[in-house]
């Protein structure tokens, strides 16, 4: 298909893209308030392992600018953009890069909390299969690595706001649409049926995996001695 608009992002990926956006600023949220809300804390935590998992398998089997072979930055292509002369649609290669960044740090996240405690009252579901020591380890690591995501985030939104008002390129309109305007070339194929329910398939058995659900229940906690009644 060729013409003037371009179908550039498919339904599953642009759902994606904003319930990640919702989920991650849903847990910088609730575990900046803390107490009642780590509960939500976790919550959200779970949701963004699920979407995660999906992105991995949408990565391979969605449509044509969804999948990671489309638009990962090898050396010829970075060079090319450098130069001026890359031309594609979707991600270019730098901003390939700001996304498997992401990608990578948010499935750290969510994937040391599941093991991480706060030594007063909120355990990841998966706490229990590590010593205490490693869950303390995991737990300054998850700590300290969102600082790094926020700034991560930050850069990504300065992006983005550089490509609207310096390149005249709107990067979020086609996020909500679907649509690239103004664009020449083909629009995205694939991604049908079956991928879609293998990417949820994979996805639900991952939050499954992650809740701990499957794990044996702990032992009740020894009754008190009573003391008889002379």
């Amino acid at each position: 298909m060729s013409g003037q608009r371009l179908f550039l992002w498919d339904l599953p990926t642009r759902l994606f893209h904003w319930a990640l956006v919702l989920c991650v600023a849903g847990a910088v949220v609730t575990v900046q308030i803390g107490g009642n809300f780590m509960v939500w804390h976790g919550r959200l935590g779970l949701a963004i392992v699920g979407l995660i998992s999906f992105r991995l398998v949408w990565g391979v089997a969605g449509s044509t600018y969804a999948r990671f072979s489309q638009f990962f930055p090898t050396p010829n292509k970075l060079a090319a953009y450098f130069k001026g002369a890359w031309q594609g649609h979707g991600h270019n290669p730098l901003g390939a890069f700001s996304v498997f960044g992401l990608l990578a740090l948010i499935a750290f996240q969510v994937g040391s909390g599941l093991f991480a405690n706060d030594d007063i009252a909120f355990n990841g579901p998966l706490q229990s299969l590590i010593g205490k020591d490693f869950s303390d380890t995991l737990t300054g690591w998850h700590r300290q690595s969102s600082n790094l995501l926020i700034a991560l985030v930050v850069l990504h939104l300065g992006a983005i706001v550089f490509y609207t008002r310096v390149k005249k390129e709107n990067l979020v309109k086609p996020m909500i649409t679907g649509w690239k305007d103004g664009a020449q070339g083909e629009s995205a194929r694939g991604g049908g049926w079956l991928a879609l329910t293998v990417a949820l398939v994979v996805a639900a058995a991952a939050v499954y995996g992650a809740s701990g659900a499957w794990l044996p229940a702990p032992p009740p906690a020894p009754k008190g001695v009573e003391t008889p009644n002379f």
